[in-house]
């Protein structure tokens, strides 16, 4: 008789809310090893006990993505314990333009590049090296339909999205030869707790756990895209041919401005 196949082993940033939760617990069977990636330890605790109800076996990373160091600790720590076969890089914030301002100030921009990009590929060069060993592995890139239509009142978060889309595309042929799977997903608008400092229209809004679903559904059938909804999927991958006018008074309806929700301290530990 063969050996049993070892567990699958999933690291999952920004695992403690929204889509990276939702990603948690579909994610979570018997003989699983999660690694649950976030800031807010409670919420994470609460996700992995959901998980650990299910059959799944948890690790937790209290920290934020942008320390490196203590990330790569992590991950790490956790592909010597249970090889990675999948890293869903979620983790991510929104800011931009307040309602006293006509445009985001440089403070924002950076933060918000240093995490939904710079921090994103970071995380990829720290498994990457063992799947390609290995010659297999699976990435899952989390970026957003704003990555196809530049956002007037957000621009670094659409270019931080942008940026991990063409990052992603460009990598999965990089490795496709070395049986590595990676899939970029532009979900649209989606109902958590991020998107509620969004304020301003949300057409076509779907839950957590709905895009959660069809994410997973785009890397069984291995897609180098993910977009969802589709009609506004496909519409916004024709919105950077269109005469720039046209792309004003279209975008014109859906002008925001972003409300005060400052993200939680760093946590001092990761036991």
């Amino acid at each position: 008789m063969s050996p049993a196949a070892p567990p699958n082993a999933i690291a999952i940033t920004g695992a403690s809310s929204g889509i990276g939760a939702a990603l948690s617990r579909q994610l979570a069977q018997s003989g699983r090893v999660l690694a649950l990636i976030g800031r807010d330890r409670a919420r994470l605790e609460q996700v992995a006990a959901d998980c650990r109800s299910k059959g799944a076996s948890c690790r937790i990373g209290c920290l934020d993505v942008r320390d490196t160091a203590r990330l790569s600790d992590f991950l790490d720590a956790f592909d010597r314990e249970q090889p990675i076969d999948t890293f869903i890089s979620n983790a991510g914030i929104l800011d931009g333009r307040h309602a006293d301002q006509e445009v985001e100030d440089g403070k924002t921009a950076r933060l918000v590049l240093e995490t939904n990009l710079l921090a994103a590929i970071d995380a990829v060069h720290m498994v990457l090296p063992r799947m390609r060993q290995r010659r297999r592995g699976e990435i899952v890139l989390v970026a957003s339909l704003a990555a196809l239509v530049p956002l007037p009142d957000a621009p670094a978060y659409t270019a931080s999205k942008a940026g991990l889309l063409s990052y992603g595309v460009a990598l999965r042929d990089a490795v496709a030869a070395e049986g590595i799977k990676v899939v970029v997903a532009c979900p649209g608008y989606v109902s958590t707790a991020m998107a509620d400092i969004h304020l301003g229209p949300r057409p076509g809004e779907i839950s957590a756990d709905a895009a959660a679903a069809l994410i997973l559904r785009g890397l069984r059938r291995n897609k180098d895209l993910v977009g969802f909804p589709l009609v506004p999927f496909w519409l916004s991958r024709l919105n950077l041919l269109v005469p720039e006018f046209m792309r004003r008074r279209g975008l014109r309806g859906a002008r925001f401005h972003v409300g005060q929700n400052p993200p939680p301290a760093l946590p001092r530990d990761e036991s």
